[in-house]
């Protein structure tokens, strides 16, 4: 494992699954963590569990006055970011004939809005040779019934790699995209609320028909793969999006 010593890595969606997985591997390996999330209790147990080792910062990613709030606590305890892994995001699913303007917004409010402004107020903060990260989905590239506005607001996200990799390499930031296939973490419950348990095991029966590993991945599998993109392993690499998926988007 490379180390990551003295770095500042800062996490949003961290109180959970691969942004939780994600702040114990950065700790790990010698990085100051900033473990960012909406739910306050969540975020402390979260940092209980990495020994108290990170600063946390409850915030709604989704409000700017939050997300200054971030920034000014992470300046104030460290003066600067080396790490920033985008990894908030919500999933929902609707046919799209069922899409209402509320699923619509709140998909793109927190998947693509949040992102792109978490971004951008982080700016000032990001030292030289940083890296950002950004968690999209294989769903920007496989299409499936009811995702059609998870798919697009992950695709967004594919496309915001690459642009920011244009516009951040003069300042020798460089930003690429991990893009999970099926994992085990807390969001599938979430998402799956609502739906019926048939459609439920119907969906979930073709997502994993296609993954040649035939098993979901583990949280930590994917913590990984942003690792590698936050390391100089991978200095030579960027706006690009690295599958962990088992094969689904390749075999």
């Amino acid at each position: 494992m490379h180390s990551f010593q003295s770095k500042v890595a800062v996490i949003t969606g961290a109180s959970s699954g691969i942004g939780l997985a994600a702040a114990a591997k950065f700790h790990a390996a010698g990085a100051r963590v900033v473990l960012v999330a909406r739910d306050a209790g969540r975020l402390a147990e979260a940092n209980r569990a990495l020994g108290d080792a990170g600063l946390v910062v409850a915030a709604d990613v989704t409000r700017a006055e939050d997300l200054r709030r971030v920034y000014a606590a992470v300046d104030s305890r460290h003066g600067g970011i080396d790490v920033l892994f985008v990894n908030a995001g919500i999933a929902e699913w609707a046919l799209a004939a069922d899409v209402t303007e509320e699923h619509f917004d709140r998909l793109f409010a927190v998947n693509v809005r949040a992102a792109f402004f978490t971004i951008q107020f982080a700016l000032p903060l990001l030292r030289a040779g940083a890296s950002i990260v950004l968690n999209t989905s294989v769903a920007d590239r496989v299409g499936a019934p009811r995702s059609s506005v998870y798919s697009a607001s992950k695709a967004a996200l594919r496309s915001l790699a690459r642009t920011l990799s244009a516009e951040l390499l003069g300042r020798g930031v460089r930003v690429n995209a991990i893009s999970p296939g099926p994992t085990e973490t807390p969001i599938h419950a979430k998402s799956a609320r609502g739906l019926d348990p048939e459609v439920l095991r119907e969906m979930g029966k073709a997502t994993m028909s296609r993954v040649p590993l035939g098993r979901m991945a583990k949280a930590d599998e994917v913590a990984d793969a942003v690792l590698f993109f936050a390391s100089p392993a991978s200095s030579f690499v960027v706006g690009q999006e690295l599958a962990v998926d088992g094969g689904l988007t390749a075999l």
